[in-house]
């Protein structure tokens, strides 16, 4: 029998976005279903920006500001909002203690510096040589091409105190999903009693672009909502920071946190998709490793990203679920790495309010849903790689 003092509870939640900054914001937001999107800055490519922040209430020093990259500041700004929320900020003992799992990518290209090289490297007598000498003398002792993914828990570790045990995960989408797994399965075995769990993305980058234009995946305007995108597939890069507190009961419970919600359980897999119906079914083995989903009261947020096929396959298991469906990308885009840990902040704010929100869709397969809510399901499939589904629930 599980150790109901080891349940991991949700007892802070950060969130800055296209849709604004906390959770009111984007609660008011999605239940409006009104889409924050830019068809004009990055033509032909759809964008979802992040909304303006002020950096100083949560980065107060300049010169750590000045320091970071736009993808470190959003994602220290959203663990300073988990950290407020849970009561935590300025609580060294505690942060002393608290580990730390990020989601990152490997961060954002110096333009300037990439430019210079492309120019010289035509018209260098020897380019290798001069290739290998620009890269040693041009970059920042922290980049490799891009910056360092453990960046981000770096600076949110020398601004916030969060001085615990520290994790970083790349692996797009997949990285997300195990940094909440890792998370989740750390504190019910007793291995952490709270844990601070994110990442973020700045998706208004041309490199970030490009490359997702290489592969077929950037969504080109006009922007239509996740499942209607069958003519046009591809996903609108979002940027987005979004930070959980994850706590043991008995942690919380001795400090007088009250939960937010309840993370019962994560699983994840990474199918081989070289035939049609691996995500499918990979979905399905994740689904029967969850606990039981109600046949009312609950939903399902998906995180699926408008790509060809995995769509498709994620919208068939869900439809023979039976559940109503969001899909979140419709209305705040998709931020690969942090994907997954915001999904599951919306799942907790939904859950805080009761119900679901309004559907954004065009197709008919989002239908309204006036039903009290006690049990959501998120869903994570990767572009082109990655699956995972976590059970989030009340605290009664």
């Amino acid at each position: 029998m599980a150790d109901a003092s080891r349940e991991a509870w949700i007892t802070g939640v950060g969130l800055v976005s296209c849709l604004g900054e906390g959770a009111d914001a984007h609660w008011q937001k999605l239940d409006a279903a009104t889409p924050v999107y830019d068809t004009e800055t990055f033509a032909p490519y759809v964008v979802h920006p992040l909304a303006p922040l002020t950096l100083d209430s949560q980065i107060p020093k300049k010169g750590d500001q000045r320091q970071m990259e736009q993808w470190q500041r959003t994602g220290t700004y959203a663990a300073g909002l988990a950290l407020d929320s849970a009561g935590l900020k300025g609580k060294a003992e505690i942060l002393g203690r608290t580990d730390m799992i990020v989601a990152a990518g490997g961060g954002e290209r110096d333009y300037a510096v990439d430019s210079a090289i492309v120019s010289g490297l035509g018209t260098a007598e020897n380019p290798g040589a001069y290739l290998n000498e620009r890269l040693t003398n041009d970059l920042r002792p922290t980049l490799f091409l891009a910056q360092l993914s453990n960046l981000l828990a770096g600076n949110i570790s020398i601004v916030h105190g969060v001085t615990g045990s520290s994790r970083t995960f790349m692996g797009e989408e997949g990285s997300g999903i195990e940094a909440v797994r890792i998370g989740q399965a750390r504190i019910a075995a007793g291995q952490s009693d709270v844990a601070l769990v994110g990442g973020s993305q700045n998706g208004e980058r041309k490199d970030l672009l490009m490359l997702f234009e290489f592969g077929g995946y950037a969504l080109k305007a006009p922007y239509r909502p996740v499942w209607d995108r069958a003519g046009q597939p591809g996903f609108a890069t979002a940027s987005l920071g979004a930070f959980l507190v994850i706590e043991a009961r008995s942690h919380a419970e001795a400090r007088g946190a009250k939960p937010l919600a309840r993370l019962s359980a994560v699983v994840s897999d990474r199918a081989a998709r070289t035939e049609a119906g691996a995500v499918q079914a990979s979905l399905e083995r994740l689904w029967s490793r969850l606990p039981a989903v109600a046949t009312d009261r609950a939903a399902v947020l998906s995180g699926a990203t408008g790509a060809a096929g995995a769509t498709e396959e994620e919208r068939a298991l869900l439809a023979a679920r039976g559940l109503p469906v969001r899909a979140t990308g419709s209305v705040a885009g998709h931020s690969i790495e942090p994907q997954f840990v915001f999904n599951i902040a919306l799942a907790t704010l939904a859950l805080g309010q009761g119900r679901l929100f309004a559907p954004c869709d065009t197709t008919g397969f989002e239908t309204p849903a006036t039903g009290a809510l006690d049990q959501v399901v998120v869903t994570g499939v990767g572009h082109w790689r990655g699956e995972g589904l976590a059970l989030v629930e009340t605290v009664r």
